[in-house]
């Protein structure tokens, strides 16, 4: 069997679904990704790849006219560099999870006759995939009926740890790593709220946010949960009853195997409006809530709290698939047979 090469980054959207699916292979694989982006702050010192290569590319899409040009320039060496690695390594199949980092890797594995196997996080394909989507040997993604592995691949604690919610005693608000401004505006609007009506507050604000959010807080004799980047997202999700959360796909999936009711609030400028189709795919089978930011009201809010919570969780419960990491690593080592 020929080796299994690995590909695309740049965000952690991206790399999530690479290292899931790498931790359910038999085999480590090769990793070929971008010098751009968070590619090397991932996998740089990750010995569970055979070898780990970051190719200096960036993006093309949002680029004028002279930066197009010198992308481009970048993209042409980047291809010719990744043919050589997949004959160095000879690779039988590469996975790309699309982004521009896996651009050299996947249009050299079309070029050299190696199949392709694209996995797209979100309900809107990325410009990368849309294009190479054609001369894929499957296409893979949570959101599309013709998809042949359609459970996300989401770490098995999250599954592990669902519960069916009844009443909010816990809210938790998800704004990522970074934070999000209207999220949370949103949590500090309801605090008052939701103090009394006796429900406690796990709220990740941010790194840059943190101490602001949580004098705010204290300001109101609030005692909130508040915090940045965090490791035990899983256990927190446990706790919640409700959350309020960015519509990025690994989180989406995450929450819905948790069965955590959730009303998402998509990043306004995600490209593709792919946050906002992501949550419209839960919102539209009634397991889920979405609002856009201007539509945010703690009134709102609180109404849906109301509801019995039961109903989505138990059908989020029920709806989502579980092993996607291992049906995709099974489907590679068929193909890299």
């Amino acid at each position: 069997m020929g080796s299994i090469v690995m590909t695309g980054g740049g965000t952690g959207g991206h790399l999530a679904i690479v290292r899931a699916v790498k931790e359910a292979l038999d085999e480590a694989p090769v990793y070929i990704g971008s010098t751009g982006g968070q590619d090397r702050q991932w996998f740089g010192e990750d010995a569970g790849f055979v070898a780990r290569y970051f190719l200096e590319t960036r993006g093309v899409v949002n680029q004028g006219f002279a930066g197009k040009i010198r992308s481009l320039g970048l993209l042409g060496k980047a291809v010719l560099r990744a043919r050589r690695l997949l004959r160095e390594h000879q690779a039988s199949v590469v996975f790309s999870v699309g982004g521009y980092s896996a651009a050299p890797a996947a249009m050299a594995a079309i070029l050299s006759g190696i199949p392709l196997v694209i996995h797209e996080q979100n309900a809107v394909s990325g410009s990368l995939n849309r294009l190479l989507r054609p001369f894929a040997r499957a296409f893979l993604s949570s959101y599309d009926e013709e998809s042949s592995v359609k459970a996300y691949p989401v770490k098995s604690i999250f599954f592990e740890k669902a519960r069916v919610r009844h009443m909010p005693r816990t809210i938790l608000f998800l704004g990522g790593s970074q934070g999000a401004v209207a999220i949370n505006n949103l949590a500090l609007e309801l605090a008052p709220a939701l103090k009394a009506r006796n429900i406690s507050i796990l709220h990740q604000a941010g790194e840059r946010n943190i101490d602001a959010v949580r004098r705010a807080y204290e300001a109101m004799g609030i005692d909130a949960e508040v915090f940045g980047f965090s490791d035990r997202i899983p256990e927190l999700m446990e706790r919640a009853d409700f959350a309020v959360a960015r519509a990025g796909a690994s989180t989406l999936w995450e929450l819905a195997a948790n069965g955590l009711p959730t009303l998402f609030v998509p990043y306004p400028y995600a490209a593709g409006d792919h946050q906002y189709h992501n949550a419209a795919f839960l919102a539209e089978r009634n397991l889920a809530w979405v609002l856009r930011e201007a539509e945010l009201e703690p009134g709102r809010v609180l109404d849906l709290m109301k509801q019995d919570l039961s109903i989505p969780s138990r059908g989020l419960i029920d709806f989502t698939p579980r092993n996607g990491a291992e049906e995709i690593a099974k489907l590679l080592k068929t193909l890299a047979v």
